[in-house]
């Protein structure tokens, strides 16, 4: 009989609030990076703009382009004053779009969203998401009259600053709810010295939905059902992959987001299939990487998926040993915190 499986409790860790970091370093690529080999369980301590060194010259280096756009917004009832908040997260049909929400809505109420644009809630709101209906270019409104939607456990407003630190400096391809936080560490000058390092970058797309932000439900992780999320792979990626391997270069993956559009667009034979798609992969001890053979990634939250996929490339005790050094030794954490290299 098959021993049982790891539990969402084997992901639980010990974390002190004063290690959830509220802004990001001043220079982005001054936050500092923990090294981890996933084969001893080595841990080195450098800073961000070392990463270049921590590499070797024929490595890949794979980001995602995704743009993070306002989509929070707040909102009246005219009817009775309620006020709600709403995450927009995609459109439908034209001007159908699904939201997250908080707040007592049912179908039919209109509201009044925050800059004057309405919006009609169209069907009864389930498991705190709504499908509302709504009048004129809510991208431009967003723009105007958003907020950046920064995750929960940053317990704050948002404000102008995060309008530029909640965005990666190659931020392209609009469409993200959530940042693809191993990105926010790159500047310019790393890119360049990425170059001039021998290692070369490509890029590909995957829009960050409100699945990033929810905790393992249950606790046997086969339970847990992960939103999809599109990707788009582009051709000269997928050459770029092929002919790193080809050459006994690594291919690193710059985040969570990257790691499973990879790994969802790698076909049985190995190999990464160019094009678009979507993926509700969840990653989880026991996965066999096909792609991956390095990741740029920050410290997640306790319980969460990201932090499965994490365990499941370096091992579940080392990823926890690595994650008790950085407590001790200061290390920030989750989205505006320090970044990890595993190895």
């Amino acid at each position: 009989m098959a021993a049982p499986g790891p539990v969402a409790a084997d992901f639980d860790f010990p974390l002190p609030d004063d290690r959830i970091a509220l802004r990001p370093t001043a220079q982005r690529d001054a936050a500092r990076l923990m090294c981890l080999d996933r084969r001893t369980g080595a841990v080195t301590h450098r800073t961000f703009a070392d990463l270049p060194e921590c590499l070797s010259p024929g490595d890949l280096v794979v980001l995602n382009d995704t743009r993070v756009f306002p989509a929070r917004i707040f909102g009246t009832k005219p009817r009775t004053g309620g006020r709600v908040e709403l995450l927009f997260l995609e459109e439908g049909a034209p001007g159908t779009w699904r939201a997250m929400a908080r707040g007592n809505l049912k179908d039919g109420d209109a509201l009044a969203l925050d800059g004057g644009m309405e919006a009609n809630v169209v069907g009864a709101p389930a498991e705190g998401f709504a499908t509302l209906r709504v009048d004129g270019d809510l991208g431009t409104h967003l723009e105007r009259h958003g907020h950046v939607p920064l995750p929960p456990y940053i317990r704050r407003p948002d404000d102008a600053r995060d309008r530029d630190d909640y965005q990666t400096v190659f931020a392209q391809t609009h469409g993200s709810v959530a940042a693809p936080t191993a990105g926010l560490h790159f500047t310019e000058g790393t890119l360049k010295a990425l170059e001039a390092r021998g290692v070369r970058t490509a890029r590909l797309t995957l829009h960050v939905g409100p699945g990033t932000f929810l905790p393992l439900r249950g606790e046997r992780l086969e339970d847990h059902r992960m939103h999809a999320e599109p990707y788009a792979v582009p051709r000269a990626t997928a050459d770029a992959i092929a002919e790193t391997r080809a050459s006994g270069g690594r291919v690193i993956a710059c985040g969570t987001t990257v790691t499973r559009a990879l790994e969802a667009a790698a076909g049985p034979d190995g190999h990464v299939r160019p094009g678009a798609g979507a993926t509700d992969l969840f990653i989880r001890p026991g996965y066999r990487f096909r792609i991956v053979d390095g990741l740029v990634t920050n410290f997640h939250l306790p319980r969460s998926t990201l932090l499965v996929l994490v365990a499941a490339f370096a091992g579940r005790e080392r990823v926890l040993s690595a994650y008790g050094e950085a407590v001790r030794a200061g290390y920030r954490f989750f989205s505006y915190g320090d970044a990890m290299l595993i190895l």
